[in-house]
């Protein structure tokens, strides 16, 4: 009924110019083609059932803001929006929903130690990171009946990062 990909890496943080062609492969085989890989794995059985949900979880980060040394992570997670936007296109008419979520920062163990939470808590507007559990509110809210019109969008879970760039 209903998918949620959250899957991701980092990857390097440096100046894009200084990015290894594998560190980019790696960054986007992480990020967007196990994006691609599950939705490929997960639309047939959704068309089996005659409906379904899909998830994507992204970031404000290369959709509307760039962060220095983030380049290869900004480029593959933004995307999945693309992703989201063709399986949209594909697969609507046949009642499967596909939209991405994008968080802020999160207090998980990617968001590093206590001196980058608190740095990435300074980027949004509601000075603070954002707790896993509002996080998963977010991707049910998209999964759900509610969102039952919404395809093809991007939710912004980023604690008012993007509106304040």
């Amino acid at each position: 009924d209903i998918a949620v990909n959250n899957g991701g890496a980092v990857g390097p943080f440096k100046l894009l110019a200084d990015v290894t062609l594998a560190e980019w492969q790696d960054t986007l085989a992480a990020n967007l083609t196990s994006a691609f890989l599950a939705a490929r794995a997960q639309i047939p059985a959704m068309l089996e059932r005659g409906a379904g949900a899909l998830v994507f979880v992204s970031t404000f980060v290369g959709t509307s803001v760039g962060i220095p040394g983030m380049g290869a992570y900004a480029a593959s997670k933004a995307g999945i929006m693309g992703l989201v936007k063709g399986i949209t296109a594909d697969y609507g008419s046949r009642n499967i929903r596909a939209n991405g979520l994008l968080p802020g920062g999160t207090d998980t163990p990617m968001a590093g130690d206590q001196a980058q939470k608190d740095w990435a808590a300074g980027l949004h507007a509601l000075k603070r990171i954002a707790k896993p559990e509002e996080i998963a509110k977010a991707a049910l809210f998209l999964a759900g009946p509610m969102a039952s019109f919404v395809a093809g969008s991007a939710l912004y879970a980023d604690g008012g990062n993007s509106a304040v760039k």
